[in-house]
């Protein structure tokens, strides 16, 4: 019989309690670290996630211990729609799952920073804005990043392009062979049915100085509440770390090569995830 929600929601504190406490963080007088996580703030939002990971997406995570402590680059494809909930999954399976758990920094699109509320929230849990600097830095600190390379033209997408991935950008095999960073590739499976489009909307998009604007069969019709995803199952499969040779000033062409290889070993381990399911909900 399940516990009752404040048990378990007592019960899960105290795991995520433990699991921070394994991290080292450096915070200021103010109780931030130097890229603006505040624990506290982290500490809440990974025990909403918590439930949403293990009770509403029943996420499955597997090849976890792929991962190698100290930098990382993590590179998933990308999907959603609505709610960047793919990168969310990731985050959670990185505290809940990895030994030692590990705090993943996203690289947040440079528009985010100027919503007012949400601006506050992606630092205090870990963001910062995806600029070649911020993310040098943090490599240069050891951490573990997450980084969607087909950006928005992966999260937004009608269904019928569903687990075709597109273009990725060359950004982060750059940055790889410039600190010599092993970079995880991840196979998500169940972001594209969370909020399944019907077209983007590009026109509409403009009007919110958004590259793109999906419309599903609940949003916007249905206003906020028109986001919410399904409750359908992730399934995270962590592929075998890879650690590129090469110049970071390469041509075009050469840093193409590279990126191909990240991006084939990442549709392996989509299609892995998709024979695993025998629906979208199991």
């Amino acid at each position: 019989m399940p516990l009752p929600l404040p048990l378990m929601l007592r019960d899960i504190g105290e795991e995520i309690d433990k699991r921070l406490a394994q991290i080292p963080t450096q915070l200021n007088e103010y109780g931030y670290d130097p890229f603006g996580l505040d624990p506290h703030v982290a500490r809440n939002l990974y025990i909403f996630g918590t439930l949403l990971y293990r009770y509403y997406f029943r996420c499955e995570t597997h090849g976890i211990e792929n991962v190698p402590r100290g930098r990382v680059l993590l590179v998933p494809n990308h999907a959603g729609n609505t709610i960047p909930m793919d990168a969310g999954m990731v985050y959670l399976s990185m505290m809940l799952e990895a030994n030692p758990p590990r705090i993943v920094r996203g690289m947040a699109e440079t528009l985010l920073p100027q919503i007012p509320w949400w601006s506050s929230l992606i630092h205090r849990t870990g963001a910062v804005v995806g600029t070649p600097e911020n993310c040098i830095r943090l490599l240069n600190n050891e951490e573990a990043i997450v980084v969607f390379p087909e950006g928005h033209r992966g999260f937004v997408k009608p269904y019928s392009k569903a687990y075709q991935l597109q273009r990725f950008g060359t950004g982060f095999v750059r940055l790889a062979l410039q600190s010599q960073t092993p970079i995880v590739p991840i196979g998500i499976v169940g972001s594209e049915e969370q909020a399944p489009a019907l077209y983007d909307s590009a026109w509409i998009g403009r009007l919110f100085n958004s590259p793109a604007f999906p419309l599903t069969l609940t949003f916007p019709w249905l206003g906020p509440l028109g986001a919410m995803p399904l409750p359908v199952k992730y399934r995270i499969n962590y592929g075998k770390p890879i650690l590129l040779d090469g110049d970071p000033h390469d041509d075009d062409d050469a840093i193409e090569e590279n990126v191909e290889r990240i991006k084939a070993e990442i549709a392996l381990l989509i299609e892995d995830g998709l024979d695993a399911r025998s629906s979208w909900f199991a």
